[in-house]
């Protein structure tokens, strides 16, 4: 979906420290660098926006089958994949429910811009879950 420089994959080991986790942590500590990057949600991993992305999908009354073919999992009911299909008319109501949660999520954070506290952990930013 999202091609590297050179049309290929993006790698996890080389995408999320360069571009994911700056996005997220911010490179303030850097000296001079070719794009200054302000924090947005230290400590924030891809892990965790996979868990948020599905709690929105339960909060939103997706069907199993939707939730799983757009986080890219298989059901453990082999009958339930082969025989369920995701409607357009789902489809939509996915797009909605997320749209309306990133608005309101938008509006949250402009409310409130304080991020959660952070502590390190081996060398990495990790945000406390409560």
């Amino acid at each position: 979906m999202f091609p590297n420089n050179t049309n290929g994959f993006l790698w996890r080991r080389n995408w999320c420290p360069r571009a994911f986790n700056t996005a997220f942590d911010g490179n303030l500590d850097i000296a001079n660098p070719t794009v200054r990057a302000h924090p947005i949600r230290p400590g924030l991993t891809f892990h965790e926006l996979r868990h948020s992305h599905k709690i929105w999908l339960i909060a939103a009354g997706i069907p199993e089958i939707a939730q799983a073919r757009r986080l890219g999992h298989r059901m453990d009911k082999r009958v339930a994949e082969v025989y369920s299909h995701v409607a357009d008319e789902v489809e939509t109501q996915l797009q909605t429910a997320l749209k309306q949660a990133w608005l309101h999520a938008r509006h949250t954070l402009a409310d409130h811009p304080e991020t959660p506290p952070v502590t390190p952990r081996d060398g990495l930013i990790r945000r406390q879950l409560p």
